[in-house]
Order: C-alpha cells, then sequence, then structure tokens
C-alpha cells in the first residue's frame, strides 16, 4: 500500500527541475531578433513543403511523436500543438527535433510550468535574463510555448555556434556546465528515444 501511495505521489507530485544555470552573455543582432519575435507570436505557422514526400515525412513524424508523447501529455490537441511547435521551432533554428525533445525531456519533463532552483522555467528551462536581454523583463512570458521553445532552440543554435558545432560543448554551455560529461550525456542518451525508424 505505502509503496503504491509512493509511486502516486511521484507521478502527481511536482518533480525538481534539471536545469542548470545559463550563462549571460553578449547575443549576436540575429539572436537578438530570432528572440523578439517569439514574443510577438501567438502561434507558429503552420508548415509548408515542396513536394508531397516531405509532407508525408512530417505526419509520420507527427503520428510517432505524439504516441510515444501520449503518457507525458494525455490531452491529444495538447500534445499536437506541442510536437508541432517543436518542430518548428528546432527546425527554425537548424535544429534535429529528436535533440530537442531529448533536452526538453531531461531539463523539464515535459512540464510546462516547472521552475528550477536556478530560476529557469518551462520546457526548456530558460533562464529570465533572457527576456532582460530582448525587451520587457517579464519573465511569466517563458511559460508561452512558442516562446519557451523557441527561446531554448535559438539559445541552443547559439551555443552550437559558439562551439562550432560541437554538441556535447554546446549542451553543457546550455546547462552551465560545459566541460562536465553528465548533462550532455544524460540529453544524448534521452535523444534515442525520439528517433525515428532508421534515425541514427
Amino acid at each position: 500500500m505505502l509503496s503504491g501511495l509512493a509511486g502516486w505521489a511521484s507521478a502527481v507530485l511536482p518533480q525538481p527541475a534539471h536545469a542548470g544555470a545559463q550563462v549571460e552573455e553578449p547575443l549576436a543582432d540575429a539572436v537578438r531578433t530570432a528572440l523578439s519575435a517569439a514574443v510577438a507570436n501567438s502561434a507558429p505557422p503552420k508548415p509548408h513543403f515542396d513536394n508531397i514526400e516531405a509532407r508525408l515525412a512530417y505526419l509520420r513524424w507527427l503520428g510517432t511523436m505524439s504516441e510515444r508523447l501520449k503518457p507525458r501529455k494525455t490531452e491529444a490537441q495538447t500534445r499536437i500543438e506541442f510536437l508541432e511547435t517543436l518542430w518548428y521551432e528546432s527546425k527554425r533554428a537548424g535544429l534535429e527535433p529528436s535533440l530537442v525533445l531529448g533536452l526538453v525531456q531531461v531539463e523539464s519533463g515535459f512540464r510546462k510550468y516547472v521552475i528550477s532552483s536556478a530560476g529557469a522555467r518551462g520546457y526548456m528551462q530558460v533562464m529570465p535574463f533572457w527576456m532582460n536581454a530582448i525587451g520587457d523583463g517579464k519573465a511569466s512570458r517563458l511559460f508561452h510555448m512558442q516562446t519557451n521553445l523557441r527561446f531554448g532552440c535559438v539559445i541552443l543554435r547559439h551555443y552550437l555556434d559558439r562551439e562550432r558545432g560541437d554538441v556535447f560543448l554546446a549542451l553543457g554551455r546550455y546547462n552551465g556546465s560545459r566541460g562536465r560529461p553528465e548533462y550532455p550525456r544524460a540529453v544524448l542518451a534521452s535523444r534515442q528515444q525520439w528517433l525515428m525508424p532508421g534515425d541514427t
């Protein structure tokens, strides 16, 4: 009985977020523009595809990821909107959606309103100082799904560029633990769960 209650409590009660402390640093104008646009947008544009094969590949991805995410996000519309937004923002930043899904899993466990002990917020555990860097400083905006995913993806892209494409170092920088292996290994291991069949 007690073990059942403990399992229920761990599933229902808020769990701590695993975010580190991203370091505030100067931003390139392109990064600042991308982050500012996210605050203004209410929803991501629907993707357009050059051919039917690309559209079918996207729909297959959406269906597969929706099934995998169902235990964590049970409401279908919420789950699809999250995945559509994550796919769009990942592609916009030149990132693999599987990497971003792995990062979200490690950072927040797919919880929208979680706050870490360092003050990072939302799905991708974005630090509030990023809001100060691009505008009104309202940290509550980081709970808006597209804003959070846009910020997280642009920040990760920024770190990848700074680290010349080294994913391991960029993930460490994202978490504020550059040079230590635990966080990059956790994200890369989680990424494996979000690959499509045949991906590596």
